[in-house]
């Protein structure tokens, strides 16, 4: 998949952004809700899809064990399966650069007394896969093979009838819950998760949607305890997905740090498990204006008016870490140019993911003039107001479009630009991105 040349890309100091923006659909909702459409019975129409790379590779994957998933107009329909009645696919399924659609997808096959092999990117490749396998082997799921330290390719053997189980997720993470709620609808009996950290709560509320019979109860700690009958009857539903928050992220900043912008962003989830950084950004002095809060198939949907502001210095809380995890890159810009230090603690999460989000966006911060101090699972970032004598530097995005899409937005205010080593994988989560950000009066080249 990244065979070919780097693109490098470069972001130079911009006028005022100015504009509406709607950003591709949410990536978390767009995965699961070709995975439950291709599973559930009937017929699930869904709008909004985000088209990009990683939610395509999902709906491979579905057709694969026998969904009928296309594009009409606008519009996707899925024509799934029935719950239960999933094949075993004749081929490897090829999951590219996603490790949320690879990793759910391990737990739905996962009850299936079935082999599957999973492969994907040199970049996925590197990604571990443990903690996923590790409640799905209690259900009683085999790994065949794996390369060291759980990671794929991967061939998984599930069990003739899976046992239902109770699972205390050792680490704030919404994969390993869904993986585990996902096996639980192929097994007999009420599966349990306990959550002592709650996480995004797509997949509990899109199961419920489907026809699953959920309980969610918090107990005296503060745990989410999620009960799922097993072997539910899903129908098919009509889906319409909202914007998603880690891409609107990318314009907020930039209207934030681009002094004199005002920008719109339309359409945005505000599910309170993906709201960290809105919270974070108006702690912050951020002027965001919250405007038209509606719900829209089970989630809360806003329009965000964004201006530029003088930001402060903060300390993040940890405890807000699995809301805004995606969005730790994009935040590091934002500090870069707000007054004083800002602390952002409990990152562990950030080292596993497309790459070492961690130390690569320390090692960005540092080649763009930022003073940051990058800890085990922390980062401190000491801001320039104004980007006075930052910029000038060339980032390594290590395939991670994350950090590719972070760094451009940095260099819209820097003195000097900034440049990217490669864009071609900014595709995979926003494949509009240069175009949207060009259309508000971003400079990119």
């Amino acid at each position: 998949m990244h065979t070919t040349e780097p693109r490098p890309m470069s972001a130079r100091k911009s006028d005022a952004l100015s504009g509406r923006a709607r950003v591709p659909g949410d990536k978390s909702i767009s995965h699961r809700a070709l995975m439950f459409g291709g599973l559930a019975a009937g017929e699930t129409r869904i709008t909004g899809l985000l088209e990009g790379e990683d939610v395509l590779r999902t709906g491979e994957a579905m057709k694969a064990m026998g969904a009928t998933i296309e594009k009409h107009g606008d519009e996707w329909i899925a024509t799934g399966t029935g719950n239960g009645a999933l094949l075993e696919p004749k081929e490897p399924l090829d999951f590219g650069n996603a490790g949320t659609g690879v990793r759910l997808t391990m737990g739905l096959v996962g009850s299936y007394d079935m082999t599957t092999r999973f492969i994907g990117d040199a970049s996925l490749s590197k990604r571990p896969m443990g903690r996923v396998l590790d409640p799905l082997k209690e259900m009683g799921l085999q790994v065949v093979s794996a390369e060291p330290g759980d990671r794929l390719p991967i061939t998984l053997r599930g069990p003739k009838h899976a046992a239902p189980i109770s699972y205390r997720v050792p680490m704030p993470s919404a994969q390993v819950k869904s993986a585990v709620l996902l096996a639980a609808l192929n097994t007999a009996g009420v599966t349990t998760v306990i959550e002592p950290v709650a996480t995004r709560d797509h997949t509990e509320k899109m199961l419920a949607g489907f026809g699953a019979t959920l309980e969610v109860e918090t107990d005296a700690d503060g745990a989410r305890h999620i009960r799922i009958e097993g072997q539910p009857k899903l129908i098919g539903q009509t889906i319409a997905v909202p914007g998603d928050p880690s891409s609107a992220a990318f314009p907020l900043v930039a209207a934030l740090i681009v002094p004199g912008s005002e920008v719109v962003i339309e359409n945005m989830l505000m599910n309170p498990t993906r709201t960290g950084l809105v919270t974070t950004l108006m702690e912050m002095g951020a002027d965001i204006e919250i405007l038209d809060r509606r719900n829209e198939g089970g989630e809360d949907v806003a329009d965000l008016r964004v201006r530029g502001s003088e930001l402060k210095g903060v300390t993040v809380p940890e405890d807000r870490a699995p809301s805004m995890i995606d969005e730790y890159p994009v935040l590091a810009v934002a500090a870069s140019f707000a007054e004083g230090d800002t602390l952002m603690q409990g990152l562990e999460e950030l080292r596993v993911k497309e790459s070492d989000r961690l130390s690569a966006v320390a090692d960005g911060l540092k080649a763009n003039g930022v003073d940051c101090e990058e800890g085990e699972a922390s980062l401190r970032v000491t801001g320039r107001p104004g980007g006075k004598g930052l910029g000038g530097g060339t980032v390594q995005t290590h395939l991670d479009h994350r950090i590719a899409m972070s760094f451009l937005v940095m260099g819209l205010a820097t003195e000097k630009p900034v440049t990217i080593d490669d864009q071609a994988m900014i595709a995979t989560s926003f494949p509009d991105f240069t175009a949207l950000m060009t259309r508000l009066g971003a400079k990119l080249a």
